[in-house]
């Protein structure tokens, strides 16, 4: 047996490297330890790490990050460690609402060991930093580098949290004691201004406990394993939505978390490494290729066939189980997810139609699928079978070996019997199944089983075999699935499926597992006359078996293909026939079919009697035990008009049993609605015959005659961007008039709406009861079901000499390498390779139990594949020194770069190595042996002489510890280059470690004792005199506390270099404690006591004489009020620098304060009283006398004002910083205001009266002479009009510093204008009257000279209309800044208008009348010649609509702005629309007809060529209303003032008004993609220049007529539910309690509208509701053709919960965006705002009109509650705070008179009243609420995992109907209807 590797290549597929490891852990030859804990990260409070809080769930305060880093593709900037095993981008929820869950989680998080931890009463301890210390940041480098060579990554940071021997949560009220198990593991975050990397460590004996119990159901003995990996958590879309992000697991059960420290993915055990994030694109996480395992494949995405076309259901928006974020937990565990990334792909499944790159060649492999499942994936020279179930292969083209002869597979065991008269199948397609290849197959005998073509009833289908020979279990049981059992009969064998699997024996498949199906269509389709290829495009379907939905899509059909398929769904009847939803007397096909049938299908359509021929072959179950089934297409098929719509109704069709054989025939018939023909009817007969492999011999089988398939819903849609076609549909099987709506099968089993796991089965009881029970090879309570895994628990059936591989709901043996099947298809039997002549022909082959040897003969040399003679040889094959040393220099060259540094091995002629090898750049030599290996104690350092290697070694002694250790370290890279500054011991030529150690690179030394360990006192530092290690030690005592003290204060950093500012203890020869301690960075110096503690009183400033340490203490007082505030100011840092700034206060002798207190850093000072507080008037800046604080206190006055005022203004900040620029009034010794005020910031003086008012006229700046305050005033005058002025322009903001750009008008000592006035800052002058109003045509711009203003004016004549119009227009704004781009009229001298106008901004000019108005035609754009204004007028002719609506259109503001962006109409000279009108901002042009109307399809963006107008189209019969995208662009652009930044985000769509693909932030390159719901695409954001590359998903709009906004209500109903829907509100009628969905209709379309709340006034019949696109609230009559109405529209940002109060004629609503809650009359007036305090999330609003009451929910999760007051805001006050976590609908149940709501986090349906008593669960396990209402003892809810409306029972407490509308998305608000208004109506 070859030995096992656990490095395999890089470049390894990842189940090469699954199937390698686990064949490795079973090779007794390999040894697996973990890293010791000495290897981990430094850790503790000595390399500077944080300590987490003890307790259970615990979370660290925010650790900022220096840089933010990318985890995903997102930003973060903090992070916080939380006690249960994690680290997450943000603030934890409390630990219920995950630590018991699995991923993904609602929040970002890497998980090193997610797990119920409590680290109270002192078990453990989880430390915390982030770090840019370079040796952490070199360690990480290099692991990076190691699992990830091609990575180019430096960190700058790194984030170390370590958990130290935590233990796991127990309850308190277990009889038995804490456990002692305790776990100890690390995870490391590296990263840098693009990548983020994660290194997770789990030392040796780290993991001790791999899980815990979950609190809630701690009393049942169960443990949910640890999780382990990461999460994107919840990302939003659409402003409102939510959903998943992506997560990837490491582990998925406790075998897995114990093999965390026995195995890795960086090829050292206990040491996992992934890439966790990139700045330009990332879809999920990536781990490390350098060895190892990686327990299961990434999670958050489904996988492909290497070559498949077909994307996965992730995409299906129409599909929600397969779409819906909700379900992928459940769903997507049974994808292989892999990544396009060919390092990390697993191994596909086998089959003919995957990958030929991973297919091994053989000319002799069968074609059938089933025996093409036994191929083995060659690598190297291992082999590793990729089969799913025991069968013989043909061996691959890599092996040089050919096995025994395979017997060929022979149909289920037919002895010879006497042929019965079987019944004739009434079809004329018939088919032989199985059509195998047509070598006679090999019995197991020996014998040939013959068919003749006589023995073939081709009637039937039937095969007669003749043979002589009966078969049995004992030969033939491979033939049966391992997942059966095999029993014989008379006449043969028949394979039965164990019980909890379904299938026909020879395929067996879990119970109420959903299936997926793959495969290949092909053929030739003639649509119309035009053939069209199908080459081998994807085929993909999945089956929902626990009620029936099959969905299934064809992807890469070309567009005339595709629209023509969609009628044909039955190519996905198929599989709905296969896996129906069975009810009670039936079966599925599968049952009887298994997964090898052959299915001809024959299609008639008419009228035009195309023919279209189907056949549907399937190849068997592949590795994941999905059916394979290939589909041939040929024919002719109708033309389909682009863009039609298909639609079916329900049907049922009969099948008839014969032996062997399934029939059936039908007509179905379809509408075709389309744009050019409307809607249409056609109709086409179907006939089919399904073939397949019965067993006859089991008499007890039932025979089925008749069986009907029942499809109560038909979905067929063909998207053109995307080339996929769909088809889904449900189905139930049934014996012939069977009524599926009869009450006995009106069980939620059997009409598909339970609520179980779609990997459970619904096991239906009496009534309406059923139970949910988990599908085989599950586990769970049958709502939440996992997968359990065979393998790692000890369930699977595989025996010696093979491996377990874990399947979704079951699993595979596969044989180890050396192995194959033996004849039971079961037993692993060594293959004999000397079989096949692998070795040389000069060797001789010796087989072994898995491997063989060859050995080259006597006489002849080599390693047996290639032997030589020793005589004559010319070309011998290359050593293992030549092989070592090319392979280094080949490296080099491919690099293209030499590689100083790297070691070259030397090879002697015959290719051995030489005996002494030197390394070129270091100088150090060597003595090798024959294998390259150094020879101990033969290294010698450069410029010493090398040993002689050719003298024969002494007997080789083991390695001595010292050699041990110097050999381990890595003096070199990977790559062969020195590593700089490592320590390498020395030892002498024993073995033994030298007494003397140095450090080559720091040049420190140090004696070490014979283990290696440093002697106490002895390291010397560079440049001293080395410590004698020959002199012996001292008998050593135990160290001081003071040494101890000495040695932990950390002096140097881990690199060696000095820590400067760090306090160090001076101990004195004895090891005690000097009395006397100086910190040697901040000079203070004080005495200690024996135990090192500081003596009171005794500390001194640098520069201060020392206490004397010696003198005996005074007995020893308490210490006073100020000693404790001295001593509690924190003057250095934890680390031990000094903090500056900080203010200490000073005691005397006796511990009282001084008089007089100075601050060390601003140097002010000021006196005390005995209490420490500042007395009032003492403060003196520094550089002035300080006051007396001896001199006695005179009586104390009351403080004045201006002592207020100055001792109010905050001087210093909080940590004692003095604050620059604020103005502190000066008061005099009597406490009033000096007469002169100056600011010392800006240096303005002025004078104050004695209220501190400024004197009007005193104010002087800097560099002026101050006015003398003490002038007597003169009587004061009252302020004058310029000086009231002047006075009111705030000049200085409220923090005093001054405001620039102001104009202050400038008044005379009289307080007049000044005739000249010039604005300090632009320089503009001009002249004004005694008003301060400007006189026209004196204003000078800045450098030119300023008008005379002292010259008289002419007699001023009143201004004229020309004249006060350009005054109105001013060129100022309110603070005088001159305002760019506005329209100022011209005026002749007279002052009337010039006849020629133009606009200074934007070129147009336009000839105007006498009173200003534009003269219609005369407008020229900027660039052409204007008009001649002076020409006189034609007559005037009345004006056009164009004109009108051109000279309507406003395009300058009220104030004279130029409008940006208005569109303004192009009219002709005849004042008529041209045809061609194009928008003078945006670019886009478009045709319209003689009334102005856009022209459909005529819109062209900038830059393209425009569509030539004067040519005809068809016009569309009406227009298209605004879309989604257009209507939330609009809302944004009034959002952002209607001018929105460069920066900010504008939705981009498309000429129909869908989204453009992509979309970006403004004019920025910050950019990604959109699916055709303008949510973003997951991983496609990019900073780059370039665009991301983004494909349309939208298919062009239908050009038909759209239904128009009005109202079709229900007919003949009493009460209707109305829900929400996205862009319409759906009617859905109630019989009785039952929903009736055959009355089911849309109500109203709202196109481009996301309905959100809902709610309805029964005494008007009115439906009222909210639109979160449109951001209005709206309403709408309940009477035919009724139309919406607007009510309210302006200041809505994100309205959702929406409630009528019927009785007071009020509406109210909550906006979740800015958290509000407000209130309306019915009409919209009267709006007023409840509630906008203490509100995050606000959902859900009902009123209850009987006792005038509110209650909303509030999905805070931090917080969530429910709280309720009057409907006039009064009485708040919370309802419910405990035990809620996502409470998203709300009801009233009247009958109770209970509160109800339903949590989509606890998945509870409960009740309260409202005075918070009688709560109780009406329902335990929903599955995601989001509205609800109550009627007659039922809740009815919207459910965004089902997509429907869900109906429960308050006494049953069950969930007694569903109701899934056909068009799947989302539901939002519910509201009941009725036609008179119920009693208790809220």
């Amino acid at each position: 047996m070859q030995s096992c590797s656990l490095t395999p290549s890089s470049t390894m597929e990842r189940g090469v490297m699954l199937a390698v490891c686990l064949l490795c852990w079973s090779c007794s030859v390999c040894v697996v330890t973990a890293i010791k804990r000495a290897d981990m990260f430094s850790y503790g409070t000595l390399s500077g790490d944080l300590i987490l809080a003890e307790g259970d769930d615990e979370t660290s305060r925010v650790l900022s990050l220096p840089k933010p880093l990318f985890f995903y593709g997102s930003l973060f900037s903090q992070l916080y460690v939380a006690t249960n095993g994690i680290i997450s981008a943000q603030d934890l929820p409390m630990e219920k609402q995950y630590v018991d869950d699995g991923f993904p989680t609602d929040f970002p998080v890497v998980a090193p060991f997610l797990a119920d931890i409590d680290t109270s009463g002192g078990r453990g301890q989880i430390y915390y930093r982030v770090t840019e210390t370079p040796s952490v940041l070199n360690r990480v480098a290099q692991e990076v580098h190691r699992g990830f060579p091609d990575a180019k990554f430096t960190p700058t940071h790194v984030v170390v949290a370590t958990w130290e021997n935590v233990a796991a949560y127990e309850e308190q009220t277990r009889t038995t004691g804490p456990s002692d198990k305790v776990n100890t593991f690390q995870a490391v975050i590296g990263y840098d201004e693009t990548d983020s990397y994660v290194l997770f460590l789990y030392p040796e004996d780290g993991l001790n406990y791999f899980g815990t119990r979950p609190k809630e159901s701690y009393n049942v003995e169960i443990e949910l394993p640890a999780r382990v990996g990461f999460s994107r958590g919840e990302v939003t879309y659409l402003i409102f939505s939510r959903t998943e992000g992506p997560h990837y697991s490491v582990t998925s059960d406790e075998q897995s978390v114990k093999n965390l420290y026995q195995v890795g993915n960086t090829g050292i055990p206990g040491v996992w490494l992934f890439h966790t994030g990139n700045r330009y694109s990332f879809d999920n996480i990536v781990p490390a290729s350098t060895g190892g395992l990686l327990d299961t494949p990434p999670t958050g995405g489904h996988s492909l066939s290497l070559d498949s076309t077909t994307p996965e259901y992730g995409e299906f928006e129409e599909y929600p189980d397969t779409f819906d974020s909700d379900n992928q937990e459940e769903e997507d565990d049974d994808y292989p997810h892999t990544r396009g990334d060919p390092e990390f792909q697993p191994a596909p499944a086998g089959g003919n139609h995957h990958s030929e790159s991973l297919q091994p060649a053989s000319p002799d492999a069968p074609s059938s699928h089933s025996e093409d499942s036994g191929h083995q994936l060659s690598y190297g020279s291992e082999d590793v079978p990729l089969t799913s179930e025991p069968r013989y292969s043909s061996e691959p083209a890599g092996r040089q070996y050919a096995p025994p002869n395979p017997p060929e597979r022979v149909p289920e065991g037919d002895a010879q019997r006497t042929p019965k008269q079987q019944p004739q199948v009434p079809l004329e397609v018939v088919d032989v199944y199985p059509s195998h290849r047509n070598e006679p197959p090999l019995s197991p005998g020996g014998h040939v089983v013959s068919v003749e073509e006589d023995d073939v009833d081709f009637d039937t289908g039937v095969i007669q075999y003749t043979t002589e020979n009966k078969e049995t279990c004992a030969r033939f049981q491979q033939q049966c699935s391992q997942n059966a059992f095999c029993s014989d009969y008379a006449t043969g064998f028949c394979c039965h499926c164990r019980p909890g699997f379904y299938g026909n024996g020879r395929h067996c498949l879990p119970d109420g597992a959903p299936q997926r199906v793959s495969g290949k269509v092909s053929g030739t389709v003639t649509v119309g006359s035009t053939p069209v290829e199908l080459n081998n495009i994807d085929l993909h379907a999945y089956i929902v078996v626990g009620d029936g939905r099959a969905y299934t899509a064809i992807s890469q059909v070309p567009e005339p293909v595709g629209w023509a398929l969609m009628p044909l769904a039955p190519i996905g009847e198929l599989f709905g026939w296969l896996f129906a939803l069975e009810l009670p007397n039936s079966q599925a096909g599968f049952k009887i079919t298994g997964a090898e049938f052959t299915r001809h299908a024959e299609v008639i359509f008419y009228p035009g009697n195309q023919r279209l021929s189907i056949i549907q072959t399937g190849r068997g179950l592949d590795d994941h035990n999905h059916l394979t089934v290939d589909t041939v297409v040929s024919g002719n098929v109708p033309f389909m008009p682009p863009g039609a719509e298909i639609t079916m109704e329900p049907f049922k069709e009969t099948y008839q049993y014969y032996p062997s054989v399934a029939t059936s025939s039908s007509v179905r018939e379809f509408s075709v609605v389309s744009a050019e023909q409307g809607s249409e009817s056609f109709s086409f007969q179907l006939k089919q015959n399904i073939t397949y492999r019965d067993c006859q011999h089991d008499n007890r089988a039932a025979v089925l005659e008749t069986l009907q398939i029942i499809m109560e819903r038909v979905f067929v849609m063909y998207v053109k961007e995307e080339r996929i076609l769909r088809y889904a549909l449900t189905n139930k099987i049934s014996p012939v008039g069977v009524d599926p709506t009869a009450p006995e099968l009106v069980n939620p089993c059997y009409a598909g709406n339970h609520d179980c796991d779609t990997t459970a089965q619904c096991i239906p009881l009496e009534g309406q009861a059923f139970q949910c029970r988990c599908a085989t090879g599950y586990r769970g309570d049958g709502h939440n079901c996992y997968d359990i895994d065979e393998c790692a628990e000890g369930l699977s059936s595989c025996g010696a000499h093979s491996q377990c591989v874990n399947l979704p709901g079951s699993h595979r043996c596969q044989c180890q390498s050396g192995y194959e099947f033996g004849f039971d298809g079961r037993t692993c039997v060594d293959i004999d390779e000397c079989s096949s002549s692998p070795c040389h022909t000069s060797a001789r082959c010796i087989n072994g139990l898995g491997s063989f040897l060859c050995q080259c003969q006597p006489g002849f040399y080599g390693d047996g594949f290639y032997c030589s003679q020793t005589e004559g040889q010319t070309v011998r094959p290359r050593s293992q020194c030549e092989q070592h040393r090319d392979s280094l220099q080949s490296g080099m060259e491919q690099s293209d770069r030499p590689s100083p540094g790297a070691f070259i091995p030397q090879c002697d002629s015959d290719g051995r190595y030489q005996p002494l090898q030197c390394h070129g750049s270091t100088g150090h030599c060597w003595c090798v042996d024959s294998r390259g290996q150094e020879r101990t104690g033969t290294r010698t350092p450069p410029g010493t002489a090398p040993k002689d290697c050719d003298r024969p070694g002494e007997p080789e002694r083991p390695k001595t510890h010292c050699e041990h250790h110097r050999d381990g370290v890595q003096t070199t890279s990977p790559e062969g280059y020195p590593i700089v500054g490592a320590y390498v011991p020395q030892c002498d030529a024993n073995g033994q470690y030298t007494p003397l150690q140095c450090h080559s690179s720091t040049g420190h030394c140090w004696c070490v004792d014979s283990r290696g360990q440093e002697r106490a006192d002895t390291r010397t530092s560079p440049g001293s005199p080395q410590t004698d290690c020959h002199k012996p030690d001292e008998p050593e005592r135990p160290k001081t506390h003071c040494e101890h003290h000495r040695e932990r204060a950390q002096t140097t950093s881990p690199e060696g270099y000095p820590i400067v500012g760090a306090y160090v203890p001076q101990c004195d020869a004895d090891g005690q404690y000097t009395s006397l301690q100086c910190h040697g960075s901040t000079g203070h110096c004080w005495c200690v006591d024996g135990r090192g503690q500081e003596r009171s009183g005794t500390r001194t400033p640098p520069g201060i004489p020392s206490v004397d340490c010696d003198k005996p203490d005074e007995p020893v007082r308490p210490q006073t009020y100020c000693e404790q505030h001295r001593d509690s100011v924190q003057t250095t840092s934890p680390e031990g620098y000094p903090i500056e700034g900080v203010f200490v206060p000073q005691c005397d002798s006796n511990g009282q304060y001084s008089s007089q207190q100075c601050h060390g850093s601003t140097g002010h000072c000021w006196c005390v009283d005995v209490r420490g507080q500042e007395r009032s008037g003492t403060r003196t800046p520094p550089g002035t006398p300080p006051v007396d604080c001896d001199k006695p206190d005179e009586p104390v006055r009351p403080t004045t004002y201006c002592e207020h005022h100055r001792d109010n203004i905050q001087t210093t900040s909080p940590e004692g910083y003095p604050i620059e620029g604020v103005f502190v009034p000066q008061c005099d010794s009597n406490g009033q205001y000096t007469p002169q005020q100056c600011h010392s910031s800006t240096g303005h003086c002025w004078c104050v009266d004695g209220r501190g008012q400024e004197r009007a006229g005193t104010r002087t700046t800097p560099g002026t002479p101050s006015v003398d305050c003490d002038r007597p005033v003169e009587p004061e005058r009252p302020k004058t009009h310029c000086e009231h002025h002047r006075d009111s322009t705030q000049t200085t903001s409220p923090e005093g510093y001054p405001i620039v750009g102001a104009h202050v008008p400038q008044c005379d000592a009289n307080g007049q204008y000044t005739p000249l006035q010039c604005h300090g800052s632009t320089g503009h002058c001009w002249c004004v009257d005694s008003r301060g109003q400007e006189r026209d045509g004196t204003r000078t711009p800045p450098e030119t000279q300023p008008k005379d203003c002292d010259r008289p004016d002419e007699p001023e004549r009143p201004k004229t209309d020309c004249e006060h119009h350009r005054l109105r227009a001013q060129a100022t704004s309110q603070e005088g800044y001159p305002i760019v781009g506005v329209y100022v009229p011209q005026c002749d001298a007279d002052g009337q208008y010039l006849p020629l106008q133009c606009h200074s901004s934007t070129g147009h000019c336009w000839c105007v009348d006498r009173r200003g108005q534009e003269r219609t035609g005369s407008r020229t754009p900027p660039g052409t010649q204007p008009k001649d204004c002076n020409r006189p007028d034609e007559p005037v002719r009345p004006e056009t609509q164009c004109e009108h609506h051109r000279d309507s259109v406003q395009t300058t503001s009220p104030e004279g702005y130029p409008i940006v962006g208005a569109y303004l109409p192009q009219c002709d000279a005849d004042g008529q629309y041209l045809p061609r009108q194009c928008h003078g901002s945006t670019g886009h042009c478009w045709c319209v007809d003689g009334r102005g109307e856009e022209r459909s399809g005529t819109r062209t963006p900038p830059g393209t060529p425009s569509v030539d107008c004067d040519r005809p189209v068809p016009v569309a019969p009406t227009q298209r209303p605004e879309s989604v995208c257009e209507r939330w662009r609009t809302s944004l652009i009034e959002h952002y003032g209607g001018k929105p930044d460069a920066q900010q985000y504008v939705p981009q769509c498309e000429p129909d008004g869908q989204f453009s693909p992509v979309q970006c932030y403004g004019e920025t390159t910050y950019c990604w993609c959109v699916d055709q719901d303008g949510r973003e695409v997951p991983g496609t954001r990019s900073h780059d220049v370039v665009k991301p590359a983004c494909l349309p998903s939208v298919a062009p709009p239908t050009v038909r007529p759209l239904p128009r906004p009005d109202v079709t209500p229900p007919t003949n109903t009493d009460i209707t539910l109305l829900y929400a829907q996205g862009q319409k509100i759906g009617a859905l009628p109630l019989n009785g309690t039952r929903l009736d969905a055959t009355r089911s209709k849309t109500l109203l379309t709202l196109h481009g509208s996301i309905v959100v709340g809902i709610a309805y006034d029964c005494k008007e019949n009115q439906v009222y509701w909210t639109d979160l696109s449109a951001r209005t609230i709206n309403r709408a009559s309940m009477a035919t053709g009724a139309e919406p109405e607007i009510l309210i529209n302006t200041n809505l940002v994100s309205p959702e919960g929406l409630a009528v109060d019927v009785k007071r004629r009020l509406m109210f609503w909550v906006d979740s965006n800015p958290d509000m809650i407000e209130s309306a009359n019915l009409d919209g007036s009267g709006r007023r705002t409840l509630f906008d305090t203490d509100l995050v999330n606000p959902r859900a609003i009902i009123v209850v009109s009987s006792t005038g009451t509110l209650y909303w929910t509030d999905w805070n999760r931090e917080a969530p509650k429910i709280e309720s007051s009057s409907v006039d805001g009064q009485n708040r006050r919370v309802v419910v705070s405990e035990g809620i976590g996502l409470p998203n609908a709300l009801t009233y149940d009247s009958s109770a008179r209970q509160v109800c709501w339903a949590d989509a986090g606890t998945k509870r349906l409960e009740c309260v009243s409202p005075d918070g008593s009688g709560r109780r669960v009406v329902h335990p396990s929903l599955n995601y609420p989001f509205s609800m209402v109550y009627y007659r003892n039922h809740f009815y809810y919207t459910d965004w995992r089902r997509d429907g409306v869900i109906a429960v029972s308050k006494d049953s407490s069950q969930i007694t109907d569903e109701y899934l509308p056909d068009q799947r998305s989302h539901l939002y608000g519910i509201a009941i209807a009725t036609t008179h208004c119920l009693s208790g109506s809220h």
